[in-house]
């Protein structure tokens, strides 16, 4: 393949640009912003199931209270009544008495057991709640600190595509400059092993880092000004300039 001298050296522009720009992509991928939004939304994720299985049981203790103060209350009407009817001397029999005495002081134990339930239920309730409250605060703060990576994210990733932007814009303008054959060559090379066409410096590819033999480098030598020339450790177009030692 024949290439103007020039249009040969302005590979060496694309090649600087599209460095830039694959610098940017790896960026963009690796953002800080990014690994921390993962661990945040996970944490968020999690603690957004854990306060809700809290409150279910909260509200499950809630539940399970009221039916316990209720059979309270129950218990507790049942013997007022037996009391009253005690004291309003109505029953006379002996027997009667002895039963209802009995009953009423039956209640009264039942009273005092469900009483303990209650107690037991409302510790468990509000041991419950205090859960639901610290579990709620930290989530509330993990999603304060995922709005603030998002937004920090959002910014770093607009300040790189404003960048990128520029670099393709100066990219496209290159490209046009170029042949199309000597710019189809260097995209494919560019594609198989990342940068196209390397400058030959001081007797060594810049793409490859490797020296060339003697042979190598008197063939170049030799080689017409316009011929576009592929390093043979490498393949990559090998751009020949002042420095290259020839």
């Amino acid at each position: 393949m024949k290439a103007a001298p020039d249009a040969q050296k302005r590979l060496l522009d694309l090649a600087e640009l599209d460095s830039k720009l694959d610098r940017l992509a790896h960026r963009r991928r690796t953002l800080p912003e990014l690994a921390e939004i993962d661990e945040r939304s996970k944490r968020f994720a999690k603690l957004a199931t854990e306060v809700i299985e809290a409150e279910t049981e909260s509200g499950d203790l809630a539940r399970e209270q009221t039916k316990a103060e209720g059979d309270v209350d129950t218990v507790r009407a049942r013997a007022d009544r037996d009391q009253k009817r005690l004291d309003s001397g109505a029953v006379t029999s002996p027997r009667d008495l002895a039963g209802l005495q009995s009953e009423i002081a039956s209640l009264q134990r039942r009273q005092s057991d469900l009483e303990e339930v209650v107690l037991e239920i409302m510790e468990r309730r509000e041991a419950a709640e205090a859960r639901v409250r610290d579990l709620a605060a930290q989530r509330d703060e993990v999603a304060a600190g995922l709005t603030a990576a998002e937004t920090s994210r959002d910014a770093a990733l607009g300040d790189i595509g404003k960048e990128a932007g520029e670099l393709q814009g100066r990219r496209a303008a290159v490209s046009g400059e170029l042949p199309a054959d000597l710019l189809a060559l260097y995209e494919k090379l560019k594609e198989q092993y990342g940068v196209g066409a390397a400058m030959l410096h001081g007797g060594r590819c810049q793409g490859c880092k490797v020296a060339l033999s003697i042979a190598e480098m008197n063939r170049i030598k030799a080689a017409p000004h316009d011929e576009v020339l592929r390093c043979d450790e490498c393949r990559r177009i090998l751009v020949r300039m002042p420095e290259s030692g020839l």
